[in-house]
C-alpha cells in the first residue's frame, strides 16, 4: 500500500489539534473556548522557546556566537507575541470568566510543567516546583531532567572562558541544581567584556533582552489576573495575583544588570 500524500491537514494533524478543545461548562459557556485555545498556544509557544534555547546552549558549546543570537533574536520574538496574547485574554470581563471558572477545579497555572521547564533553563532552579508532579509522570521526568542539567548562563560562562575571558573557575564547575547568583569577580571580566569587546557585548546585550522580555510577560501576567479575579485565590489553591507579585523584578541574568552603573 502506498503512503499517504502528505497534506496540510496531515502533516499538521489538524483533525486531532481541533479535538484538543473540550470546554467543561454546561453549553459550553462561549468565553470557556477563547481560555482553553489561548493556553495551549501558551503551550506550544513554551515548547518552540524550549527548542530555541537548547539550540542556543548547543552552538555555544560549538563556538558559534552567531547562531546563537539568530535564535535568541527568534525567542525575542515569540516572546513579544505571548505578551501580546494577553490583549486578547483581557477582553473576557471578569464575569464572563467566573461563568466557567469554577470547572477548572484544581487545574493552575502552577502546573505548566514546560513553564517550568523553561525557568529551571534560564537559571531559577527550584527543586519544590519538581514535586507538583506525579511521579512516572512526562513532567516530572523533564522537570528532573532540566534540574540537573547546565542552564543558558552556564553555557555562556563555558563560552566566555573558551574565549580567554577569566571566568571565575567556581562559576564554571558550580553546582548545576542551585539557582543562578551573582557574582562581583564576574562582573569585573564582564565590565571588561563591554569596554572592548563589541561583538560579545551585544551578546549580552540580547540576553538583557531575554531577562526584560520574561519580565514583562511576568508583569502583563499580573495585570491580567489583577484584572479578572482581583484578589482572589488563583485556581488550584494558589495565592493568586499575590504570588505572581513577588515573582516581579527578579532578574535571571543578575550580573548582567549590576554592572549598568558602572559603564
Amino acid at each position: 500500500m502506498a503512503d499517504e500524500a502528505v497534506t496540510y491537514g496531515n502533516y499538521l494533524a489538524v483533525d486531532e489539534l481541533l479535538a484538543l478543545q473540550r470546554p467543561r461548562s454546561i453549553g459550553p459557556e462561549h468565553d470557556e473556548m477563547l481560555f482553553i485555545v489561548i493556553h495551549q498556544v501558551y503551550e506550544l509557544w513554551f515548547k518552540q522557546v524550549l527548542h530555541e534555547l537548547d539550540h542556543v546552549i548547543t552552538v555555544l558549546d560549538a563556538g558559534d556566537p552567531f547562531r546563537a543570537q539568530h535564535s535568541l533574536k527568534r525567542v525575542l520574538t515569540i516572546m513579544k507575541v505571548m505578551v501580546a496574547q494577553l490583549d486578547i485574554l483581557e477582553t473576557m470581563t471578569p464575569i464572563e470568566f467566573q461563568s466557567f471558572r469554577a470547572r477548572l477545579d484544581a487545574a493552575s497555572g502552577f502546573q505548566s510543567d514546560q513553564f517550568r521547564q523553561l525557568e529551571f533553563v534560564l537559571g531559577l532552579k527550584a527543586p519544590q516546583a519538581i514535586d507538583r508532579f506525579a511521579g512516572g509522570s512526562r513532567a516530572r521526568a523533564a522537570l528532573q531532567r532540566r534540574f540537573t542539567e547546565g542552564t543558558l548562563w552556564d553555557a555562556f560562562l563555558r563560552y566566555l572562558s573558551r574565549e580567554g575571558y577569566p571566568v571565575p573557575s567556581s562559576l564554571l564547575a558550580r553546582d548545576l541544581t542551585l539557582k543562578v547568583e551573582s557574582s562581583t569577580e564576574l562582573q569585573g571580566v564582564l565590565i571588561d567584556l563591554y569596554r572592548r569587546d563589541p561583538m560579545r557585548a551585544e551578546m549580552c546585550e540580547r540576553l538583557v533582552d531575554l531577562d526584560e522580555g520574561l519580565q514583562e510577560w511576568r508583569y502583563r501576567h499580573v495585570k491580567m489576573v489583577q484584572r479578572t479575579i482581583g484578589t482572589k485565590a488563583g485556581t488550584g489553591g494558589s495565592a493568586g495575583a499575590q504570588y505572581l507579585v513577588s515573582t516581579l523584578m527578579s532578574p535571571i541574568f543578575p550580573d548582567l544588570w549590576a554592572i549598568r552603573s558602572a559603564l
